[in-house]
C-alpha cells in the first residue's frame, strides 16, 4: 500500500470516529462554548416559546448578584401560593437566601421563587421588571418575563438564544456555578425537620461530563433543560426546549457530548447510571 492511500484511509478512519451531528425532537435549541460563546449547534434558537422553570435561572441570577446571601428571608402568605411544585414554606418561617438559592437552583420550588423575588424587589411584579431589565442588558431582545418561576402568564415568553445569554452569565457567577453541581441537597426547614432534595437534572446525575444547569416543564413549553458540560477543557452549554418527556434527558446528552467531541463510546464510558424517563 502506498503512503498516500495509507494516508487516505487514516484520514477516513479519524472522519469515521468524530460525533456526527445530533438530531433531536426538540422544538428549539442551541449549543455553544460557554467560554467563547461560540455557537456549535441551532435549531429554531429564535423562535419565542414558553420555557417554563429554565427562567428560573435568571431569577437565580438576579438575587446572586444582589449578594448579601446570609440575609434572612422572612416568608409571607403571598410566597405560598404557587403549585405545583412547592417545598410548602410556612408564613413566618426565616431562611437565608443562600438556603432559598440553593432549594431553587436544585428542586425547582415555586413557592421559594416567589419569595426570593419578593425579598429582592418588594414585589413579584417588580421582580419581573427587573428580569426584563436583566435580559436586555444582555443583549436578549426577544423575551417578555411576568412570573419568577416560569409558570404559565399572559404574554410571557423567551427564546433558546436570549436563555443561552442567561445561561452563560448564571454559569461563570461563583454561587450559582456552586450549586448547579449539587446532585442532592438538605433543606433544613424551620421547624428543625429537613429533607432530601433530589436535582431534577437527570443528565447532570447520569453524565460525569455533565456540571449543571436547570430543567423546565409546563404544557405550554413542554420538557426543557439548559445544561453545562465540561471535559478536556472544553465547557459547552445546550439549550433545549419543547422536548418530549421520553427525549429531553437524551437529546440534551447528546448535544453536551457532540459540543465536547465525544464519540459515543467515550459518552458510554462517561455515564454513571441509567434512570428511567419518568421526570
Amino acid at each position: 500500500m502506498t503512503l498516500r492511500a495509507v494516508l487516505l484511509l487514516l484520514g477516513a478512519l479519524c472522519g469515521s470516529l468524530q460525533a456526527a451531528t445530533p438530531t433531536i425532537n426538540a422544538a428549539s435549541a442551541i449549543l455553544f462554548d460557554a467560554n467563547s460563546g461560540r455557537v456549535i449547534y441551532k435549531k429554531n434558537e429564535n423562535a419565542p416559546r414558553a420555557v417554563a422553570s429554565t427562567q428560573k435561572l435568571l431569577t437565580a441570577l438576579l438575587v446572586a448578584e444582589a449578594g448579601n446571601l446570609s440575609q434572612r428571608v422572612t416568608i409571607k402568605a403571598t410566597d405560598t401560593k404557587a403549585e405545583p411544585t412547592k417545598l410548602y414554606l410556612n408564613p413566618g418561617d426565616t431562611y437565608t437566601r443562600r438556603e432559598l438559592l440553593t432549594a431553587l437552583l436544585v428542586k425547582s420550588p415555586n413557592d421559594v421563587a416567589r419569595a426570593l423575588a419578593r425579598d429582592n424587589a418588594g414585589s413579584v411584579t417588580k421582580f419581573a421588571e427587573k428580569m426584563n431589565a436583566r435580559m436586555r442588558q444582555l443583549g436578549g431582545k426577544d423575551s417578555h418575563f411576568v412570573t419568577p418561576n416560569g409558570l404559565p402568564a399572559e404574554n410571557q415568553h423567551s427564546t433558546a438564544r436570549d436563555m443561552a445569554r442567561v445561561a452563560r452569565t448564571a454559569y461563570f457567577h461563583p454561587e450559582i456555578r456552586e450549586i448547579i453541581q449539587m446532585k442532592t441537597y438538605t433543606f433544613r426547614f424551620a421547624s428543625g425537620k429537613t429533607k432530601l432534595l433530589t436535582n431534577t437534572n437527570r443528565v447532570l446525575r447520569n453524565y460525569t461530563f455533565c456540571n449543571g444547569m436547570k430543567t423546565g416543564y409546563t404544557n405550554a413549553a413542554g420538557f426543557c433543560l439548559i445544561s453545562s458540560g465540561v471535559h478536556d477543557g472544553k465547557e459547552v452549554i445546550a439549550v433545549v426546549f419543547g422536548d418530549s418527556k421520553a427525549r429531553i434527558w437524551d437529546d440534551s446528552a447528546k448535544l453536551l457530548a457532540y459540543g465536547l467531541g465525544l464519540d459515543r463510546s467515550e459518552m458510554a464510558a462517561l455515564e454513571v447510571g441509567r434512570e428511567g424517563s419518568r421526570k
